[in-house]
C-alpha cells in the first residue's frame, strides 16, 4: 500500500514525497490538526474572554431596561453555552480535516453552500449569513497567497485530489461556518450571535496567518511542495486588451481575490436589469447596421477617455453630468456622455463606432448613474456635488481597468469617493472659513484629472493622504468638542442645582408666610449657598443636610411667638441660626461689613418679635429691617426664577412620542449630522456631538468642533415636522448610490441605458 501513494502528475508544482503511503499521509494530516486544534481553541479562548465585556458594554449603553435584560440574558447563555460551542466547533474542523483523504469535498463545504440556500427562509437566518458571508470572503482575500500554499500541500499529501478555499476545512468560509453550526448550541438570539460573529472575525479569521504560517511551514519541513512560491494564481477576471503596467498587475491581483457575494449578486442583479432594457428596445445606443468594424477594445475606449480626462483637467470641456446649474444634472447625462465617448472614439479610429461591446456599456450606463446620484444627493452641499462630479471620467476609467471596482467595498477607489463623501457632508463656508478642506478635497480631484493613467495605485495613495488630513482635523475638532461639551455640562450641573435649591425651599416654605427680611435671606443668600454645597458637596454631603436644616430652623424662627416657651424656643434656636448664616453668607463671597449688617437687622427683627427694645438708634430702623434686607445687588434671586423648574415647555406644533420624528430623535446617536434651515437665516450643517444625561438636550457643533446649537428632543421634533431640519444619510455614498440606481432601474420608463 505503501508504494501506491503518489500524487497524480495533475498537480504541476508538486514533487513527489520522499515517503508516500498511508502512514505517512496520517502523520502529515496528524501534524496540521495538531496545529490547527492549538491555534483555533487559543484563538477561541481569547474571543469568549471578550464577549462578557462587549455584552456588559452595551447593556450599560442601553437605551431601556429591556435591552439590557436581553444583553444580561445574552451573557448568562453564553457562559453556559461557552464548552458545547467549543468542543463541537473543534471536534467539526478536526472531523473535517481527517475526512480529507476520503473524499473529494469536505461536508462543511457541501453544507456551508446549502445553508446559504436556506438562510432565505427567514430574514435572521439571512441577516447569519451575510455576516458570515462577508467576514469569510474578506479573510480569503486577505489570506490567499497563504490558503493557495496550503491547498497545493494538502491536495499533494491527499493524493492528488484538488483542495481549494471551499473544500479545505482550515479556510475561513469552512471555519465560519463550523462555528455557525456550534453557535446553535446558544439559545442566544441573532443580535448576541452577530456580536459574537463580529469577535470571532477579529479574534479568529483575523489571526489565521499565524495558523497557516506554521502549517506551511511544517509541511515543507516534511518535504511537501519544499520549493513552492507563495504566489495565488490570477482569476479570469482581466479586461479585455486592457493595459497591464506594472502598477495596475499588483492592483489588480489584489482585486481579482474573492469577491463580496453580496456586491457580486448586486452587480448581477445590475447587469440582468441593462440587458432587459437593451432587449426592449431602449437601448441607450442605438442597434443602426455596424458599418464601422468591431465595437471599441478597452485600450481604445481607455484611449478616447484619456483625451476627455485631459480636456476636462484643462477646463475645455464641463464635466459630463453637469448642466448650467450647481446641483442641477440633466436626466439624460447617461446617453450623453456615451455620445461624447463615441465622438472621441470616432475622432481617433476615424469612423465613429455605432455602438460599444454589452460590458462596456453597462459600466459607461453604471458609472454615469453613479454620478447623477451624487449630483442629486441631498447629502452632499451643492458646492461639493459639483466638485465630485468631475470624477466621472477618471472613475470611468478606472472601472475599465479593474471591473472589481462595484464589486469590492474594500476596492482603494471606491473607498476614496466614500470618503470625499463624508468628508464633504459636513462641508460649509461658515465652517470652514480658511478653505482648508475646500482645498484638500480639489486639490485630489485635480490630481486625479491630471495624474490618473492606468496605475490603480494612486488612489490608494490620494485615500491614504485624505485619511492623515481628516485625522489631524479629527484629532483638532474632538479636542474643541470636549471643550464645548464640559461647558454645557457645567452649566446643567449649575442650572440643575439652581432648581434643586429652589425646590428644596419652596418645598419647605409651603403655604406658611415670611416676613419680606426672611423671604429675602433664604431666596437670595442661602439658596446661593444651597447651589455651592450641591455643586462642591454634592446632596448626599452632609454640609447638604446641615443647609437643609438651617432653613427648616430659620423657617421655625419667623413664626409668631404668642407665649413664653414659644419665646424660649426661639431664643434658644438664634446663636446656631446667626452662627450658620455667618457660615453660609462667607461661603457666597459675602463682605464682612454686608454680613454685619445683615445680621444686625435680623437681631433688631428678633428683637421685636421678643417684644425687647430696638438695638438701632436709627428711627423707624425694626420696622424697616423687616422690609429690606442689607444683601448685595450681585446676589440674584433664585427662589423666583425658580418657582416652578418642572413646568412644561410651551411648544408652536404639538409633539406626540409615537410620531415617526419622535422615534427618529430617539434613534439618533453622537455622530450624526443634521441640516438645519431656520426662517431668514443660512443654512447651517452639524454634527450631533453630545446628548445630556441630565437634560436631555442635544449638542451640536460643526466641522470644527464648535458649538452650532443645543435642543430638547421636543425642540427637534418640532423642527424636524416643520422641515427646518432633516437627517443626513448615514451610510456610505456608494452603498446608497448601488441601491438607489437598482430602484431606478426597476421602474419603467427609467433611463438607465435609455434611447440616444
Amino acid at each position: 500500500m505503501n508504494d501506491a501513494f503518489e500524487p497524480p502528475r495533475i498537480v504541476p508544482l508538486a514533487p513527489r514525497l520522499d515517503a508516500a503511503g498511508e502512514q505517512r499521509v496520517g502523520e502529515l494530516l496528524n501534524a496540521v490538526r495538531s496545529i490547527a486544534g492549538k491555534r483555533l481553541q487559543e484563538c477561541l479562548g481569547h474571543l469568549f474572554e471578550h464577549v462578557d465585556d462587549a455584552l456588559f458594554d452595551l447593556a450599560e449603553k442601553a437605551e431601556n431596561n429591556a435591552t439590557q435584560t436581553h444583553y444580561f440574558d445574552g451573557m448568562r447563555e453564553v457562559r453556559k453555552g461557552r464548552p458545547a460551542v467549543e468542543r463541537n466547533f473543534l471536534a467539526t474542523v478536526n472531523r473535517e480535516l481527517g475526512a480529507l483523504t476520503g473524499r473529494s469535498t469536505p461536508a462543511s463545504a457541501t453544507s456551508a453552500s446549502a445553508m446559504v440556500e436556506l438562510s432565505l427562509v427567514a430574514d435572521t437566518e439571512l441577516e447569519e449569513s451575510l455576516a458570515i458571508t462577508s467576514m469569510s470572503s474578506k479573510h480569503e482575500s486577505r489570506l490567499a497567497r497563504d490558503l493557495f500554499a496550503i491547498n497545493q500541500r494538502l491536495a499533494v499529501i491527499c493524493g492528488g485530489r484538488k483542495i481549494d478555499d471551499a473544500s479545505n476545512p482550515i479556510a475561513p468560509a469552512a471555519l465560519s461556518q463550523a462555528f455557525r453550526q456550534a453557535l446553535k448550541e446558544l439559545g442566544a438570539d441573532m443580535r448576541v450571535k452577530l456580536l459574537i460573529y463580529k469577535l470571532f472575525d477579529r479574534y479568529v479569521l483575523s489571526t489565521l496567518e499565524e495558523l497557516y504560517a506554521e502549517a506551511n511551514a511544517e509541511l515543507a519541513r516534511a518535504g511537501v511542495l519544499p520549493q513552492l512560491r507563495p504566489v495565488a494564481p490570477r482569476g479570469a477576471g482581466a479586461t479585455h486588451g486592457a493595459p497591464q503596467t506594472a502598477a495596475y498587475a499588483g492592483a489588480a491581483a489584489a482585486a481579482d481575490e474573492t469577491v463580496d457575494p453580496a456586491a457580486a449578486e448586486l452587480l448581477q442583479t445590475l447587469h440582468s436589469l441593462f440587458v432587459a432594457r437593451r432587449g426592449s428596445g431602449t437601448a441607450a445606443v442605438a442597434r443602426a447596421p455596424d458599418t464601422s468594424g468591431p465595437p471599441p477594445s478597452a485600450n481604445e475606449l481607455l484611449g478616447a477617455l484619456s483625451v476627455m480626462q485631459t480636456q476636462l483637467a484643462a477646463g475645455g470641456m464641463a464635466a459630463p453630468s453637469m448642466v448650467s446649474g450647481v446641483g442641477n444634472f440633466d436626466r439624460e447625462a447617461v446617453t450623453q456622455l456615451k455620445e461624447l465617448l463615441l465622438g472621441q472614439l470616432g475622432a481617433l479610429r476615424g469612423a465613429r463606432p455605432s455602438h460599444v461591446a454589452s460590458v462596456d456599456e453597462d459600466t459607461i450606463d453604471l458609472v454615469g448613474m453613479l454620478f447623477e446620484f451624487i449630483l442629486d444627493d441631498p447629502t452632499l452641499p451643492p458646492e461639493m456635488q459639483a466638485m465630485l462630479a468631475r470624477l466621472q471620467i477618471p472613475y470611468l476609467k478606472a472601472a475599465i481597468l479593474d471591473r472589481k471596482l462595484f464589486a469590492h467595498r474594500q476596492h482603494p477607489a471606491r473607498r476614496l469617493l466614500d470618503a470625499l463623501a463624508e468628508q464633504a457632508k459636513g462641508w460649509s463656508q461658515e465652517s470652514d472659513r480658511d478653505g482648508r478642506l475646500h482645498d484638500k478635497i480639489k486639490a485630489i480631484v485635480d490630481q486625479l484629472l491630471h495624474e490618473f493613467d492606468d496605475d490603480l495605485g494612486i488612489f490608494e495613495r490620494l485615500l491614504l493622504d485624505l485619511q492623515q488630513f481628516a485625522d489631524t482635523n479629527r484629532r483638532r475638532s474632538e479636542l474643541a468638542e470636549q471643550r464645548v461639551a464640559e461647558s454645557t455640562r457645567g452649566r446643567e450641573k449649575l442650572e440643575q442645582a439652581r432648581r434643586r435649591a429652589a425646590r428644596e425651599i419652596v418645598d419647605r416654605i409651603g403655604n406658611r408666610p415670611l416676613p419680606p427680611l426672611a423671604h429675602e435671606v433664604l431666596a437670595r443668600a442661602w439658596a446661593n449657598h444651597l447651589v455651592l454645597v450641591l455643586l462642591r458637596q454634592g446632596e448626599e454631603s452632609g454640609e447638604f443636610r446641615d443647609a437643609l436644616r438651617f432653613v427648616d430652623d430659620f423657617i421655625a424662627s419667623t413664626q409668631p411667638v404668642p407665649d413664653a416657651a414659644s419665646q424660649r424656643q426661639l431664643r434658644q434656636l438664634l446663636p446656631g441660626i446667626e452662627r450658620s448664616l455667618r457660615q453660609g453668607l462667607t461661603n457666597v463671597a459675602f463682605q464682612p461689613q454686608d454680613i454685619e449688617r445683615l445680621l444686625a437687622q435680623l437681631r433688631d427683627w428678633y428683637g421685636q418679635q421678643l417684644g425687647e427694645p430696638p438695638r438701632s438708634t436709627a428711627p423707624g430702623a425694626a420696622a424697616k429691617a423687616a422690609t429690606v434686607a442689607a444683601i448685595p445687588e450681585s446676589i440674584q434671586p433664585l427662589v423666583v426664577q425658580h418657582a416652578e423648574p418642572d413646568e412644561p415647555l410651551e411648544e408652536s406644533v404639538p409633539v406626540t412620542t409615537d410620531s415617526p420624528e419622535w422615534q427618529q430623535i430617539e434613534a439618533l446617536r453622537p455622530g450624526a449630522w443634521l441640516e438645519f434651515q431656520l426662517p431668514d437665516e443660512p443654512m447651517v450643517r452639524a454634527k450631533l456631538s453630545w446628548i445630556s444625561p441630565m437634560s436631555g438636550r442635544y449638542l451640536f457643533v460643526n466641522r470644527r468642533g464648535l458649538k452650532v446649537a443645543d435642543y430638547s428632543p421636543q425642540e427637534l421634533t418640532v423642527l424636524l415636522t416643520s422641515g427646518h431640519a432633516q437627517t443626513l444619510a448615514t451610510s456610505a455614498l456608494f452603498d446608497r448610490a448601488m441601491s438607489a440606481i437598482v430602484s431606478r432601474l426597476r421602474q419603467p420608463g427609467t433611463p438607465g441605458s435609455d434611447d440616444a
